[in-house]
Formats: structure tokens, sequence, C-alpha cells
């Protein structure tokens, strides 16, 4: 019953993403003296890139993967002096996308065909459509272009897009997979949080030290990220019976991604909430999963960035999806890019700047466990 419901409901889904159409960004583009900006229109945008490595605190693990550095890009566009900044994080789970693969796609854009900075929707379409996949890519050109027009306003996208501040939820803190005394000492550091995010997708033994690690020095709420490390739905479905019992309120991506039937068939069954990671690439994939999960995670660097991010929000809503919105181990370029949507979320999990241990950039600051948003133009950014 619950599949049939879900292939009768893909047969709409076209008329339904309707509901991702957001108008543009610019439609009340005033600086707070009522003043438009000087360079509204006039000169060409100019792009430029480069490569840096993101160092971690700890040694980061997940079902499939371990790494001591993250690969980004920063991308920064100009507009008549003024400048917005953007990240492409290129963690290895994000195949086909490297170092190498997205500079030669960056090195494919001209922005300096446009002369209007606040024509997002042909400037992004044409970043799309220059090639298929290369998400990371994109997403540092749509984080640098909407920094950009939020500066050239003179006010923060939260503010522009009318989200309330206070409304924006605690983020998680992760932990990743490791050693029972790295464990230990992981869920101490993560004190300030209210909200523990826990990486499980190993074997049953493993999955399940950790837990009971993490029990013994805390009580916070825990949210588990399996990472598609469960491959069995009889036992996915068992180990989330076993997690709800020790205080665990959501599960993510316990299956692998295109798992959809068997998943489907979790979700009905489990006392938690579960979440589609991922399952959800990009807004095409919404509809797709209405049935499969409760909520959507969106990631903008799966996404290609805040503009697709935002229609996938409006269309999950319009299907009674819940949504959360995650990251990488990113700067708080990416951090706060994503914490200006976070008003619109039921979760949030935007914790990367605090993982590494080079940032370059002051953004979004988490104040006793809340993403707090702070009144700079566009992102909220200030480079290092």
């Amino acid at each position: 019953m619950h599949d049939f419901s879900r292939r009768g409901f893909l047969k709409t889904s076209a008329a339904i993403a309707a509901l991702g159409a957001m108008p543009s960004i610019a439609t009340s583009c005033l600086r707070p003296t009522g003043t438009p900006h000087p360079a509204a229109k006039g000169g060409k945008l100019q792009m430029r890139f480069y490569h840096r490595e993101n160092e971690l605190a700890h040694t980061f693990t997940i079902s499939g993967f371990s790494r001591d550095v993250t690969q980004i890009i920063l991308v920064e566009i100009s507009y008549e002096g003024v400048t917005g900044y953007g990240e492409a994080a290129l963690p290895p789970y994000m195949a086909g996308q490297t170092v190498e693969t997205a500079t030669a796609f960056l090195n494919k854009v001209d922005l300096s065909r446009f002369d209007d900075p606040f024509m997002t929707d042909d400037i992004l379409e044409y970043v799309d459509a220059i090639e298929p996949g290369m998400s990371c890519a994109k997403c540092g050109v749509d984080i640098a272009l909407h920094d950009l027009i939020g500066k050239l306003c003179g006010l923060p996208l939260w503010r522009m897009w009318g989200y309330n501040p206070d409304k924006t939820p605690c983020t998680s803190f992760t932990i990743g997979m490791d050693s029972r005394e790295m464990i230990i000492q992981k869920t101490l550091e993560a004190e300030p949080y209210k909200i523990l995010k826990v990486k499980l997708g190993s074997t049953e033994e493993n999955d399940k030290m950790i837990i009971s690690t993490i029990r013994e020095v805390s009580g916070k709420p825990i949210v588990i990220d399996a990472n598609q490390g469960w491959k069995d739905k009889y036992y996915a479905l068992d180990m989330i019976h076993w997690l709800a019992e020790r205080g665990v309120k959501m599960i993510e991506q316990p299956m692998p991604k295109n798992v959809y039937d068997d998943m489907a068939w979790i979700t009905e069954q489990s006392p938690l909430p579960t979440y589609g990671d991922e399952s959800c690439q990009r807004l095409a994939d919404v509809a797709k999963l209405h049935g499969v999960f409760d909520g959507i995670n969106i990631k903008l660097i799966k996404c290609t960035g805040l503009r697709e991010a935002r229609k996938m929000i409006e269309t999950a809503r319009g299907l009674g999806m819940n949504v959360m919105i995650g990251c990488t181990t990113e700067t708080s370029c990416a951090t706060s890019a994503a914490a200006q949507i976070a008003p619109k979320v039921d979760f949030a999990d935007i914790d990367g700047n605090l993982l590494i241990s080079n940032d370059c950039f002051d953004g979004m600051k988490i104040v006793d466990g809340k993403i707090t948003l702070n009144d700079r133009p566009g992102i909220g950014v200030i480079k290092l």
C-alpha cells in the first residue's frame, strides 16, 4: 500500500515541483537608507577562485571514508568594487568531483557576459547548463553571487527573504566513528551544544559501542546518520528500535540511496522520523522521496546552492515533508550561507566550521547551541 501510494504520487510530481518556484532575490533591493546601491547596474561580473585545504581538528570517519583534510575551492565574484565570497567543498563522497574536475569546470564559467548581478536566474541557469553534475563548484558560484547581491543591497540574505532570525534551530554537533577513548573525548568537547549527531553504519558491535559509550557521559538528545551503512531492512529497523530506546530522536539515510521500497517500508514501521541525505541531491529528487522518508536533508554542495535549496524547501513543505539543512567540513563561508535558510527548517546540522582548525572566515555563530545570524550584508562573513 505504501509503495503504491508513492508510485501514484509520482504521476503528479511535475506539477507539484512548481511549488518550489521562488521570486527573484532582487525584488526589493534597497539599502537601509532606502537608496539603491550605486553599483546597481553598469559593470561586468568578474570571478576568481583558488584551492585551499580545511584541516580537521580530529580524523573524521563515516561509513566508508576517513579523512584529516577537506579539499575546497574558494570563489570570489566582484562587481564594481564589491566582492562576494563562496565556497566549493569537495569531500571524497562527492563522486567525480575533485579539485581538478572542479577547477576545469570553473575555468569554463564566463561571468563577464553578465552586466547585472541581480539576474540570478539567468546567471545560475547558465552555470548549471555548462555541464551536468559538478554541484560543488556550482555551489561555490551560487554562494558568492548571493553574497555579492546582499552586499550590493546592504542587507543580509535572511532579511531580504523575509525570514525571522529568531526561528533558527539549534545545530547538532557531529561525532564521527572512532575508538571508545576518542568517542568519550569528542562527547565531552561537545558540551556547549545541545544535540549530538553521531555517525554509524559499520558493524552492529561497533555502532552499539559508540552509542553506549556516549550514554556513559552524556544524556543529550542524539540524532543518527548511518550514511547508507545498513544493507538489510530488518536489521536497520531493529537498530532503529534499539536506538529509540536510548534517546535517539531521528535517523538519517540508514539504507543505500536507491533502495526506495525497502526504505519506504522502514519509514512506515519506524518509531523515529527518517531523513534522506544521499538519496536527496537536487530539486527533482524531492517528489521521488515522498513516502520514502519523512524528511529530506539539504546540503548546498549537493543541490548547487541557495537558489535551488530554497526551491527544495518549498517543494518539501508542499508535500508535507520535514526539512533539515546540513553541511560538510566547510569554513564559515559555506556554513554561514546555509545558516541564511535555517529559519525555514526543522532541524540543522551546520557545524562544519566547528570541526576544522583553520577557518579563514568569521561568520554566523553558535550561541548556547543555537544558530545565531548576524546583520552583516550577504551571507554575513568577513574574510580573515
